[in-house]
């Protein structure tokens, strides 16, 4: 009988190509990202509230968020909105240094907990502040991961921080969310829409 891991993958194998990405689920333990109440449902292939008004993202959107960066392992990423810290878990096994900013200072002490059970997330550096103005004094990014929906268009100040050639994925919501992958290009940063997605709304501090 798989185990529930395996289930989960195997789920997400349809919908995710990048090995890498798959590996890093696998590896990072989401029952030590979700509140004790859930554990149940830790390997569900669903966002699970964790606090603050916020949630665990849903771990096929972690994944596809993770394909659409195109990690190489060398990069200095910056994760907005650090929720449970499970995703920058995941970021950290894709990228070489990882900095998560998030609005609520409880959320962002249980996610340093979280992150010291689960192990392998040495290289994460945690902060409370506004996400939507990202982290200047660590810029260039080479990827920027956004874990909560832009209103209209993503932060001009966010764009701002991407390293030439870097990725920026983001939910963006006009009608409805859709991820949005931001590409800094020589002539200027290009946008690519892609699937629909629902996430709590980006706060400002």
């Amino acid at each position: 009988m798989a185990s529930a891991p395996e289930r989960l993958l195997r789920a997400l194998r349809r919908h995710v190509a990048d090995e890498r990405v798959l590996a890093a689920i696998a590896e990072v333990p989401r029952d030590c990202f979700v509140p004790p109440e859930r554990l149940s449902e830790a390997w569900d292939n669903v966002p699970l509230p964790i606090g603050s008004g916020q949630t665990i993202s849903q771990p096929l959107v972690v994944a596809r968020m993770c394909e659409l960066l195109r990690l190489r392992g060398d990069e200095t990423v910056l994760d907005v909105g650090t929720g449970s810290g499970y995703h920058a878990a995941v970021l950290a096994r894709l990228a070489r240094r990882v900095f998560s900013i998030e609005v609520h200072e409880a959320l962002s002490r249980q996610a340093a907990a979280n992150l010291e059970a689960a192990g392998g997330a040495e290289t994460v550096t945690l902060v409370v502040g506004d996400g939507s103005c990202g982290l200047p004094e660590h810029a260039p990014f080479g990827a920027i991961n956004v874990a909560a929906a832009a209103e209209d268009a993503v932060p001009e100040a966010l764009l701002e921080q991407l390293a030439p050639g870097g990725r920026l994925v983001a939910p963006v919501a006009d009608a409805e969310q859709h991820l949005v992958v931001a590409r800094a290009e020589p002539a200027g940063v290009v946008l690519e829409r892609f699937e629909r997605v629902r996430f709590v709304p980006l706060v400002s501090g």
